[in-house]
Formats: C-alpha cells, sequence, structure tokens
C-alpha cells in the first residue's frame, strides 16, 4: 500500500529540514520526554473510530499510535524514525506535501502536533484527503490562548514566535472540509507528554535541559535568551516569588490551555478530490 523506501533506504532529501527546526539535529533524546500520556490518547483513539488501517504523519517516535490497528507511518527526519520503539513500525522517510500512498488507501490519518513543521500547509491537508477515506485528526496548538501560560511572563519572545508559526485553527478546519470538530483537550498536571504547558504545575521542569531540548520552540531561543530566561525562573522559584504570582497553578488538577483536537469526517469532506 504505501510506496516509498523504508528508514535504511535514504536519498538527498534526507539531508533537508522538511520544517523550520532540523529535528535530525535538535531531536535527539526527544522521546525520552515526549510520551504518550493515557488520558489523552483516549480522546485520540475514540476519535479515530473503527479504523483498521491508520495513517499517521509526521509520526516522529510513535506517541499516540494505536497498537491495536495497522500503522503506516510518515516521518522525514532520521533522527526521529530512529527513536521509534521496538513495538512501533518502522517509519517511512516522507513528507506530508507528498505522501506516498494511493487515494482512499487510508481507513484514518492522523498528524500529531506536526502541522506547523509543514512546508506547505494547504498542499499537506489536501494530500491528507487524498488518502483517508475515513475520520482525519490533527493535534495541535492555538497559537490564540498561549499567551494565558504564566511560562509567557518568562519568555515573551518565546511565545511570540511560537504564535506565529502556529496555523490559525479556522485555517486547519476549513482546509479539511465541512464536518468538523474542534475539542480544547484538558491538559493533566501529570502529563507525561512533556510540550510546554505540560509542565503547568511543575515549573521546575523547565530548568533541565533535557526538558526544554524536547519541546522545539527552544530552538528558536538564542544560548544567551535561554540562559537568562532559566536563571529568571530559577530565581524566583527559590525566592519563592513564582509560587506568590503563580502558585495557584500547582494546585490544578487540568489546565484547559492551546492543546486542540481537530477532527474531520468523512461526509462533507470537500477536500477529498484534491
Amino acid at each position: 500500500m504505501a510506496q516509498g523506501r523504508v528508514e535504511s533506504e535514504m536519498d538527498a532529501s534526507e539531508s533537508e529540514p522538511a520544517g523550520d527546526v532540523d529535528y535530525d539535529k535538535f531531536g535527539k533524546g526527544y522521546a525520552s520526554k515526549r510520551q504518550s500520556d493515557p488520558r489523552i490518547e483516549r480522546f485520540v483513539h475514540q476519535a479515530l473510530g473503527n479504523a483498521k488501517v491508520v495513517l499517521n504523519v509526521g509520526a516522529g517516535a510513535g506517541s499516540y499510535e494505536p497498537s491495536d490497528r495497522h500503522v503506516i507511518a510518515i516521518e522525514p527526519s532520521v533522527t526521529m524514525r530512529a527513536q521509534r520503539p521496538a513495538n512501533r513500525v518502522p517509519a517511512i522517510h516522507g513528507m506530508a506535501e507528498n505522501l506516498p500512498l494511493e487515494d482512499q488507501s487510508v481507513d484514518a490519518a492522523m498528524a500529531i502536533v506536526t502541522v506547523h513543521q509543514w512546508r506547505d500547509l494547504e498542499k499537506g491537508l489536501q494530500e491528507l484527503c487524498r488518502v483517508t477515506r475515513g475520520p482525519i485528526l490533527i493535534m495541535t496548538f492555538d497559537g490564540a490562548a498561549m499567551n494565558r501560560y504564566w511560562l509567557s511572563h518568562y519568555a515573551p519572545d518565546l511565545f511570540e514566535h511560537e504564535c506565529r508559526r502556529m496555523p490559525r485553527i479556522e485555517t486547519l478546519s476549513a482546509g479539511l472540509g465541512d464536518s468538523v470538530e474542534v475539542h480544547s483537550m484538558p491538559i493533566p498536571s501529570n502529563c507525561v507528554d512533556g510540550f510546554n504547558e505540560a509542565y503547568y504545575a511543575r515549573p521546575e521542569a523547565f530548568l533541565d535541559a533535557a526538558v526544554r531540548r524536547s519541546q522545539s520552540a527552544w530552538s528558536f531561543v538564542s544560548e544567551e535568551d535561554e540562559a537568562q530566561i532559566v536563571k529568571h525562573l530559577g530565581d524566583d522559584l527559590k525566592s519563592g516569588r513564582w509560587d506568590k504570582r503563580f502558585g495557584e497553578w500547582r494546585s490544578k488538577p487540568s489546565y484547559d490551555g492551546s492543546l486542540r483536537l481537530i477532527v474531520s469526517r468523512a461526509s462533507g469532506r470537500a477536500c477529498a478530490a484534491g
């Protein structure tokens, strides 16, 4: 069904990053902090319905892939493909804008925290619609909701950049046709998927360089600026200033932040014809 090369077969195009972050350089150790959170995973798997063949675009190390269905994983980064655990299928080299699949060949498709990396968003959405006969799931972040997070006080430039690079929810929805649902995903306080807002109740985590390395936003911050942000936060945590201003965040059992799950049903999908 999938036409293309598996991980061991490489060509010159693999030396070029697929988006604005080079995960072959930045993605080392990424999978150690970015695990599937079981509560978020339930939402994702429920939205897949009864699909038996599932395409995962921008699959990375395999987070949120179902284990009880046939998965086709597409991932452009060699480094990210190498981090896929043994219980995941090997990923095929490829990009969203040119999927190596036939029309309407998969039951469902998922794109988990990847659309902001696509070179051509419109083309990537068209490709998802072309190859998928059932639901399409996109997990992403709503840039309009990011600045509510306390970390924006310490790293305003980081969040300004993140807001710009995240596609608008309205744009993604429009690109997937008429039958689209947008769900706000509650983030649990002990979320094991280490994206930025996952640590809303655990500010000390950002003092760990490994945590920051697992969040692509930090790749746009200079080493000097990153050091200043970390020092500012560390000083405030040590002095108690952080808890005086933001301490209530520690007691939130969940946070309704910027995480969104967009689900497109096959009915009313005008983009299916490409």
